[in-house]
């Protein structure tokens, strides 16, 4: 059996070709060092092997004419993922689907020069954390849950009480090479200053606002003043789990990474204010491209997968597998799959999907790079407020689309779960574990090693 990897050559490309009797000698010495019995070993080593050749991912014909993997091809290879996470919501979320559709607008139900959008904070036990994973379930790459500290919000049309997309900001990963090049931080910058920084896991726009480039809307009200008076409430005066040292946390930056390679949501994403006071155009929002990942992730291990992997660990007492709590490293669940295929004889090239995704910048402070590099003590934060963003982007991109593109008309909420309803298909093998355990998130972190 070949796991194509396109960033392999083709000699290390045999690394992933085994016979039954390389596996079975491979489990046998395994099984000796480590008392797990060699049959176990054999059968969870081929079933990581055979998942994740189903999975087809991307290879060097995928690539588009951009550069880029297909989009096409990003959601074939996630949606194996998107139905064992759509399963896992339909057993608790799914009574209530027919309820939650009334926050969703009709077209006509829209009066662009009339939105009104409104942050809305989600909380967990409420019908706006429901409200949240329904609307996630509409995205063709599966959502992530979020990492350690989490903020969540709606966006609300307060003209018609109808949902227009969701945000989500949670910690960002320990290693990712282009924020960290782009800030210019040292190892100890960045331990010492990551908590300053939030990653945007989730953001969006649903229908018919999506139909209106409201992603664009949502996107730029994460660099609102109320985020980060939340994010001040929450989470400026706190002890470092890891570090065990006080913070004074502020929220400098936001990054944001793209889900389907290349990002028209993220790209030329700015919006300009001009006041009677500053004649010249100021920047309300502005986010930077500022690289790309290399590839790197797990999100092609089921949860039934990598609680089987994280359960040998368990079971060789190897401190990794209950070393979930954030204070074993923001990491962990990436560790959890190194280490285990490590023990497994397998390469950790496997966690190579090839799927490069963009990533971008949202500076909130004015001296950014000074106070991350610690050349300033304070961040210099000044931000506008969700108002006069949502005011700016209506006119930058909603109302011009609505005049261009009256599609948005046809939308009706009845038919917004159809392609959530027709996703009931067999998943692969070792990915149907109806106990599995989301311990971490649903989709893999991109990250750097």
């Amino acid at each position: 059996m070949t796991i194509i990897d396109t960033t392999l050559d083709v000699e290390e490309r045999s690394i992933f070709t085994v016979s039954d009797a390389q596996v079975a000698h491979s489990a046998s010495a395994m099984a000796r060092d480590n008392g797990v019995s060699a049959e176990t070993l054999a059968t969870l080593r081929q079933d990581v092997l055979t998942h994740i050749e189903a999975l087809h991912l991307p290879s060097k014909e995928s690539i588009d004419n951009t550069g880029y993997v297909s989009k096409d091809t990003i959601r074939a290879s996630h949606s194996f993922q998107r139905i064992d996470n759509l399963r896992r919501e339909q057993r608790t979320l799914g009574h209530k689907w027919e309820r939650l559709l009334h926050h969703f607008a009709n077209g006509p139900d829209v009066q662009p020069d009339a939105i009104d959008p409104e942050l809305v904070i989600v909380e967990s036990d409420r019908e706006t954390g429901d409200l949240f994973r329904l609307a996630t379930l509409l995205w063709s790459v599966p959502v992530s849950r979020g990492f350690g500290r989490r903020i969540r919000y709606l966006v609300r049309d307060k003209s018609n009480g109808k949902l227009i997309g969701i945000f989500a900001l949670g910690d960002p990963v320990f290693n990712l090479r282009a924020r960290d090049e782009w800030i210019g931080w040292t190892v100890d910058d960045r331990r010492s200053r990551l908590v300053n920084i939030m990653d945007a896991y989730v953001v969006g726009a649903v229908p018919p606002y999506a139909q209106l480039l409201g992603g664009k809307l949502v996107a730029s009200l994460i660099g609102s003043a109320e985020v980060g008076e939340t994010f001040a409430a929450r989470y400026g005066a706190s002890t470092g789990i890891i570090s065990g040292q006080q913070k004074q946390a502020r929220l400098a930056l936001v990054t944001v990474t793209s889900a389907l390679g290349r990002s028209s949501l993220y790209n030329r994403l700015k919006l300009d204010a001009t006041t009677r006071d500053a004649p010249h155009p100021s920047a309300l929002v502005d986010v930077k491209h500022i690289g790309t990942t290399q590839g790197y992730g797990h999100f092609q291990l089921s949860d039934a997968l990598f609680e089987r992997l994280r359960a040998l660990l368990i079971q060789e007492n190897h401190a990794y597998g209950n070393g979930h709590q954030f204070g074993q490293g923001p990491n962990w669940r990436l560790r959890v799959a190194r280490v285990a295929l490590k023990r497994l004889d397998l390469h950790e090239d496997l966690l190579r999907h090839g799927i490069a995704r963009e990533v971008y910048a949202m500076s909130l402070a004015s001296n950014l790079h000074d106070f991350l590099r610690g050349r300033a003590a304070t961040p210099l934060i000044d931000r506008p407020a969700a108002r006069d963003i949502a005011a700016a982007a209506l006119q930058r991109w909603v109302l011009p689309r609505a005049q261009r593109c009256p599609s948005y008309l046809s939308v009706r909420r009845e038919q917004m779960l159809d392609p959530v309803r027709a996703l009931q298909l067999p998943l692969p093998l070792a990915a149907t574990d109806e106990d599995a355990i989301d311990v971490r998130g649903v989709h893999g972190v991109d990250t750097d090693g």
